[in-house]
């Protein structure tokens, strides 16, 4: 069965590790959905979150991969246990001093913040599963999208498993 996987790599922190990592994915033929990049709590390693969709068969050829790769230090599969997952996304919407009333009111519903006000745009910035942001994203879109960032998901597992 082909399901989303999250998994955690912790790498050392060298140039051209992310192109090494991201290239075993393509000439493998799995697709990365999202990937992020960022200093992990030991100096000089980093940790890439990526999702990618496959089976277990899949996702444990992608970590026997992983771990051949000389700057991959440890490959976790954080969707096989509980854990906290997050998106960043920055949305300009168009927003005509008469319609803001509407689009504040799904950014309040969102718990997500205007960033920037221009004479007819806003910038809306949510946090959130990836759920939520495709969902902010559809209700806004009817304004008009004028540009849309998103950051990747980011996660953890939860409480005290390491």
């Amino acid at each position: 069965m082909t399901t989303k996987h999250t998994v955690s790599v912790l790498v050392n922190n060298q140039p051209g590790v992310l192109q090494r990592v991201s290239g075993l994915f393509g000439r493998r033929g799995f697709n990365i959905e999202s990937i992020t990049v960022g200093e992990s709590e030991e100096i000089g390693l980093s940790r890439m979150v990526i999702v990618t969709t496959g089976d277990d068969n899949t996702l444990e050829q992608i970590s026997k991969q992983l771990y051949k790769l000389i700057d991959v230090i440890k490959v976790v599969d954080l969707s096989s246990n509980p854990m906290v997952a997050r998106e960043l996304a920055l949305i300009k919407v168009n927003a005509e001093p008469i319609m803001r009333p509407e689009i504040l009111g799904i950014v309040e519903t969102f718990r997500a913040a205007v960033v920037d006000i221009g004479p007819a745009s806003l910038i809306v910035q949510v946090v959130g599963d990836s759920d939520k942001i495709d969902a902010m994203v559809e209700l806004l879109r009817p304004y008009g999208i004028r540009e849309l960032s998103r950051t990747g998901v980011t996660a953890m597992i939860r409480g005290s498993v390491k």
